[in-house]
């Protein structure tokens, strides 16, 4: 379990490289999309709504960056073959991918399991754990042709420490740690390919006011002050680190 501090950022950390965001259209993994490509990458924009992916994708335009690709899909109920229709995308409009940041989650709300119902099951299963697992394996191909690729899955700090009424959200989250952690051994001998979860910690972002409506936004930390992990995670100054689960803040 470690904690990225202090780390200096060059502003051409991530030039040339192609990262595939998912989530893209909002919360955190909006701002890495934007950090991202400011930094210097290709990044392709995935969500369920394209309305919020075009925003985005606009923003990144607007700064003068490189073009970003926009890739819509319901990841509830997504198969092997439409993940792997993503994965030959990228090969035939980029011919390349040096990185992914899985973002995507899905949550009903906090309720007792005696609640919850197998069809909510699934669909957090599918989005948050099943999804992460898919995606990754149908990109493997390009991933191992990358001189350096960094593969980052986002965990919390509920699948970290269970607790009530989280349900399956949580089991997915855990899931997500053991998932890293076993990806990470059967990479141990591919030295350009890495892999680590992040725990983002509390911060401003839609899925926290969904489950936390009463909080007062303007003290939480907001996406952007949890960047310095995410550059130091998919940047080539974190080669060799993998297996590992990274907290943003101090304080799960």
């Amino acid at each position: 379990m470690k904690k990225v501090e202090n780390y200096s950022v060059s502003k051409d950390l991530l030039k040339d490289r192609v990262i595939l965001i998912t989530g893209a259209g909002q919360g955190l993994g909006r701002t890495a999309a934007l950090t991202y490509a400011n930094y210097g990458a290709t990044v392709i924009l995935h969500g369920r709504k394209v309305e919020k992916l075009e925003r985005v994708y606009d923003e990144i335009e607007a700064i003068g960056k490189a073009q970003a690709l926009i890739y819509p899909l319901d990841l509830a109920h997504a198969e092997d073959k439409d993940f792997i229709m993503i994965a030959q995308a990228i090969a035939q409009q980029l011919g390349r991918l040096d990185g992914i940041l899985h973002n995507a989650a899905f949550l009903y709300g906090l309720s007792p399991l005696e609640n919850q119902t197998v069809e909510q099951w699934r669909a957090m299963l599918q989005v948050n754990l099943i999804t992460p697992f898919a995606l990754t394996n149908a990109c493997l191909p390009l991933l191992k042709m990358a001189p350096d690729a960094s593969v980052i899955m986002t965990s919390s700090s509920h699948g970290h420490q269970p607790s009530a009424y989280w349900g399956g959200f949580t089991v997915a989250k855990a899931g997500i740690e053991a998932l890293v952690k076993i990806q990470a051994d059967e990479w141990e001998t591919i030295p350009n390919l890495r892999i680590n979860a992040v725990v983002p910690g509390i911060v401003n972002s839609p899925q926290r006011a969904k489950t936390h409506p009463g909080e007062i936004k303007q003290t939480m930390r907001q996406p952007e002050d949890l960047m310095s992990t995410y550059l130091y995670l998919m940047g080539p100054d974190s080669r060799g680190m993998s297996g590992q689960t990274v907290f943003c803040q101090s304080n799960e």
